[in-house]
C-alpha cells in the first residue's frame, strides 16, 4: 500500500513547494499577469465599441448614400422634363417662325405678282397709245380729201381690230 498513499514528508515539501511557487506568482506573475489579462479586456471593449461606432457610420452612411442617390434621380427626371419641354418649345419655335417666314414670303411674292401686273398694264397702255399715234400718222399721212377714201380707211382699220 506504499505505493498508493504518499507519505507525510513527500505532502509536506509537496505543499511548501506549491506555498512558495504561490507566494511567488502572487509576489511577482498575478499581477502583471491579471493586468495583462484587464487590458486585453479593455482592448476588446474598445474594439468592439469601435466595431459599433463603424457599424452605426456605415448605416448611416448607407441612408445618406440613398438619399443623395434619391435626390440625383429626382433631379435627373427634373433636367430630363426641362430638356423635353425646352425641346418641344424650340420645335414650337422653329415651327412658328417656318411660318411667319412662309407667310412673309408669300406676301412678298404677291406684291411682286402686284408690282410686275402694275408693270405689264402700264406696257400695255404704253404700248396701246404708241399703236394710238401710228393709226393717227398713218390718217394723217392718206389723203382724206376724198370721202371714199375715207371709208375704205376705216374700214380696213375695223378689219384689222377684228382680227387682234
Amino acid at each position: 500500500m506504499g505505493l498508493i498513499t504518499p507519505g507525510l514528508g513527500l505532502i509536506f515539501w509537496s505543499a511548501l513547494g506549491f506555498l512558495i511557487v504561490l507566494f511567488i506568482l502572487s509576489k511577482y506573475a498575478w499581477k502583471p499577469i491579471l493586468s495583462a489579462l484587464d487590458d486585453r479586456e479593455r482592448s476588446i471593449e474598445e474594439a468592439l465599441k469601435s466595431a459599433e461606432i463603424a457599424r452605426n457610420e456605415m448605416a448611416n452612411l448607407k441612408a445618406e448614400n440613398e438619399k443623395i442617390i434619391h435626390e440625383a434621380k429626382i433631379e435627373r427626371d427634373e433636367m430630363l422634363h426641362r430638356a423635353s419641354e425646352t425641346s418641344k418649345q424650340m420645335i414650337e419655335e422653329a415651327k412658328n417662325a417656318a411660318s411667319l417666314e412662309g407667310a412673309k414670303m408669300i406676301e412678298n411674292a404677291k406684291a411682286a405678282i402686284e408690282t410686275e401686273k402694275l408693270a405689264a398694264l402700264e406696257e400695255v397702255k404704253v404700248q396701246v397709245g404708241v399703236l394710238s399715234l401710228e393709226i393717227a400718222e398713218k390718217l394723217l399721212k392718206e389723203n382724206l380729201t376724198k370721202d371714199a377714201a375715207q371709208q375704205a380707211l376705216i374700214e380696213q382699220f375695223v378689219n384689222d381690230l377684228k382680227l387682234n
